[in-house]
């Protein structure tokens, strides 16, 4: 496909009838105007139009394609919540318009309170912030308030512990954070008590837990691990990367988690990828509530909603406005529309389609820890590996199927790992069409390798050298 400057004729523009024609000049001061002229492609309305239609044809979307990325919850987002988030009292309001006068950012302002009540009845937290915009971002923010908490009492905490079936962000944000990352191995794929009990002392200030956890099981040693972080004045902490499996099925409050992060992004429906949109809200029990961000949002006697700063022991501001505001209100549809019941089934179904996934592939690919799973699973393709096939060579034959490719070589525990989340969304009949390409391809490894090794072969752009496009990258289309 060429670009626009090839598409470009000298001379040819775009005509909107009715509308005269003005020169900058005669509408901005000159210091504002360009020295030179911009060299845009010139191009009839018809010609742009064709251009960027074709060209957005080449994105891979969840509204396209089936998107099996572990970890990810790339689910089909509804369509009413992209209408909720256009309605005009909701998208027109200036972001700064709640700190300038409250009063008319009314609606705006209970959508944040209505979300954050929501959310701490899901996660049997005490309260929430909203600020965080993204998943990595709720997650400083929650090591963020951990740290708070231990400065407030005078404890000299450095260390945070991160379990190697953990979601793999959560040592870098420790690490951003000032604390020193120690890492623990699992037993039978979840957490063993006796290796956080050989690791645990007055130094450490909290465990970072992701449950279910990267290998799609639950971590069924939690009342143990409460106890031993107790005992040493840790708190405990929940990525909420993996929350699509326990909607309603298990609140983290009530199980003795002290900070929650979410995805809104990926649990509550909000469409993700390409870089964003993303929201990251962050709950916590009782004794982590003066530590939250500032502003708040706050709900007066008189009913009005208005935003507070006056937080002594506040960690501060995260974010310029007060979040994503128009992620967050799209989780607030989801909400509402599916109700406790519907968030309830919707875990269920995920949880459904990963354990139909993992039957149908269990003999073809090995799966490690090969028993009841929640809501995804990983596989291993060591033995097609060791017939020169790849888990990088099966994700892209994948792409020559017409499918995103599952995440691969993560976690780090299995070798070459595939990792598969179907979510709720994806029906039996495309479930079986994915497991029948994915059986053909490894029907193929066996016998013609090459044609598994050299894939794809019908994508716009061919097996890439990765090492040398990532230390040699060429951002310049050759003439």
């Amino acid at each position: 496909m060429s670009t626009a400057f090839k598409k470009s004729v000298p001379g040819r523009e775009a005509c909107m009838p009715g509308v005269p024609k003005r020169r900058a000049a005669d509408m901005l001061p000159a210091a504002l105007l360009r020295q030179k002229r911009a060299e845009l492609p010139e191009m009839s309305e018809l010609d742009v139009i064709r251009h960027f239609t074709n060209l957005s044809r080449k994105n891979y979307s969840v509204d396209s394609n089936f998107y099996p990325l572990g970890s990810c919850t790339m689910k089909y987002n509804p369509r009413f919540m992209e209408y909720a988030a256009t309605l005009s009292g909701f998208s027109k309001p200036h972001p700064m318009l709640p700190q300038i006068d409250p009063m008319l950012a009314q609606g705006a302002l209970e959508v944040l309170w209505d979300t954050e009540r929501l959310l701490c009845e899901i996660t049997g937290m005490r309260a929430f912030t909203l600020q965080p915009m993204a998943g990595a971002h709720g997650e400083f923010t929650g090591v963020s308030l951990i740290a708070a908490y231990h400065r407030d009492r005078g404890n000299k905490k450095t260390k945070i512990i991160c379990p190697d079936s953990a979601h793999g962000t959560n040592p870098a944000s420790a690490a951003l954070a000032g604390y020193d990352v120690i890492n623990i191995e699992s037993r039978d794929g979840i957490v063993d008590p006796e290796a956080l009990a050989a690791v645990l002392d007055d130094g450490v200030a909290g465990l970072m837990m992701t449950c279910p956890n990267t290998l799609g099981l639950f971590e069924k040693n939690l009342p143990q691990i409460v106890e031993l972080l107790r005992s040493v004045d840790a708190l405990l902490y929940y990525d909420g990367a993996n929350m699509n499996a326990i909607m309603g099925k298990m609140r983290m409050g009530d199980v003795g988690f002290d900070v929650v992060h979410l995805n809104l992004h990926k649990t509550f429906g909000t469409p993700h990828g390409g870089g964003g949109p993303g929201s990251g809200p962050v709950g916590v029990s009782e004794r982590l509530v003066p530590f939250l961000p500032a502003p708040r949002v706050e709900k007066c006697e008189d009913g009005v909603f208005v935003l507070k700063t006056d937080y002594p022991k506040s960690i501060g501001r995260l974010t310029p406005f007060y979040g994503n505001y128009g992620v967050v209100l799209k989780a607030y549809a989801y909400i509402l529309r599916l109700g406790a019941n519907g968030l309830k089934r919707a875990s269920e179904y995920a949880v459904l389609n990963a354990n139909y996934m993992r039957k149908l592939l269990e003999d073809v690919l090995e799966i490690p820890y090969n028993r009841t799973c929640m809501h995804e699973f990983v596989a291993s393709a060591h033995k097609q590996a060791e017939q020169g096939v790849k888990a990088l060579d099966i994700a892209k034959a994948l792409l020559d199927k017409g499918y995103h490719a599952p995440t691969i070589y993560f976690p780090l525990i299995v070798r070459e790992c595939l990792m598969f989340e179907p979510t709720e969304t994806e029906s039996k009949e495309l479930l079986d069409a994915f497991i029948s390409d994915l059986k053909n391809i490894l029907e193929t490894a066996e016998h013609s390798p090459d044609a598994i090794q050299n894939a794809p072969v019908t994508l716009p752009v061919s097996r890439l050298d990765e090492t040398k496009a990532a230390r040699n990258m060429e951002l310049k289309e050759k003439e």
